[in-house]
């Protein structure tokens, strides 16, 4: 294992490591993932990993699997140094500079979908990705004008387990939802209206998409008309909603094996 010792912070090849803004990476389709357990999980994915930004401890305790790796550069520096380099203190040890995976088409998704319209916490993003992956909810469909599911603060939340996910990112919402009931998916929206289901006698079918809308203002009505059937989850008298990470982990678990 080839390393390389960090002697100057401001090298050109760590400039990546100074960008942190959600969104900074969409050109070339970079993201960074930081901490071991994330960096980690997505080393045992099937993705390009550009770099590695890390203390000795971390490349000697995980030497077996990097070295399983064809990473080009492995960058290696004090904790202190690797503060510098970021611009914030840090409470790991590592860090990753990788390219995301190559979008899942449309017609190559699973059977069963999780699709966002209009999230835009991204810590929401990867709250639904964690939820989903552990439901084996394999397929995300988010929005293009979202948060990416790589983006470093999503990657962080799904403890990285979006590398388990197909990832489709949709331009249309109305134009999607058509062809995916096209290709023979139920539409499910989740929202409460005057006609919505109760999630307690849903009946899905062997394709379904699960569309979770937007945290303060939920699905349109417009979008909700597109829709074979809107579900809620019976609540309390009172109680308005559940956040939109448990909210799609009750309807996921319910549609996957609830019968």
């Amino acid at each position: 294992m080839m390393l390389t010792t960090v002697e100057n912070i401001n090298m050109p090849e760590l400039e990546i490591y100074h960008k942190f803004r959600e969104n900074a990476f969409n050109a070339d389709n970079s993201f960074l993932a930081d901490s071991p357990k994330v960096v980690n999980l997505l080393l045992e994915a099937d993705m390009e990993i550009k770099s590695i930004l890390a203390t000795q401890e971390y490349y000697a305790q995980n030497e077996a699997l990097i070295e399983s790796k064809n990473i080009p550069t492995l960058f290696v520096a004090e904790k202190k140094e690797m503060e510098k380099i970021v611009g914030h203190s840090l409470h790991h040890n590592c860090m990753m500079h990788g390219i995301r995976p190559s979008e899942t088409q449309l017609d190559k998704l699973d059977a069963h979908i999780l699709m966002l319209d209009a999230i835009s916490s991204t810590e929401n993003i990867g709250s639904l990705a964690r939820s989903a992956a552990a439901l084996g909810v394999n397929s995300f469909l988010v929005p293009s004008n979202g948060p990416h599911p790589y983006g470093r603060r999503a990657l962080r939340v799904s403890m990285g387990y979006v590398s388990r996910l197909k990832v489709h990112v949709y331009e249309d919402i109305s134009a999607t939802i058509q062809r995916l009931k096209a290709m023979g998916y139920k539409i499910f929206a989740a929202e409460i209206t005057e006609n919505s289901t109760p999630l307690s006698e849903v009946v899905v079918s062997k394709k379904w998409v699960l569309l979770m809308g937007h945290e303060g203002y939920g699905i349109s009505q417009e979008i909700l008309e597109l829709c074979d059937e809107v579900v809620h989850i019976e609540m309390q008298e009172g109680i308005k909603s559940f956040n939109v990470g448990v909210a799609a982990s009750l309807l996921m678990y319910q549609f996957k094996y609830t019968k």
